[in-house]
């Protein structure tokens, strides 16, 4: 399932992605790349970080995954998919008399 989402991501973003003003205007100034279940985009020129994580949110809201997967930056220069922690609590689900 994760090779697929980052699959679909990839592409999704490299047709959503603005470059001087166009989208899927990438030629050889920006390369997406995907390593496992990282995926790389590599910029010549200068890069905004918060809209790769506006596209990523942007397509899992569209394939119905963002009630399960939540884009998280693990370091300075990387984003991650995580799921989300459902603890189901028993002690909370009983009802007060």
């Amino acid at each position: 399932m994760e090779f697929l989402i980052l699959e679909t991501s990839n592409s999704f973003s490299g047709r959503r992605l603005k470059i001087n003003g166009k989208t899927g205007n990438l030629g050889n100034v920006v390369h997406i790349e995907r390593l496992k279940n990282k995926i790389t985009v590599v910029s010549e020129k200068q890069f905004s970080k918060r809209y790769l994580k506006y596209l990523i949110k942007k397509y899992l809201k569209k394939n119905n995954l963002r009630d399960w997967l939540r884009v998280v930056a693990s370091d300075k220069e990387t984003y991650e998919l995580h799921y989300f922690q459902i603890s189901q609590d028993e002690d909370g689900s009983e009802s007060e008399d």
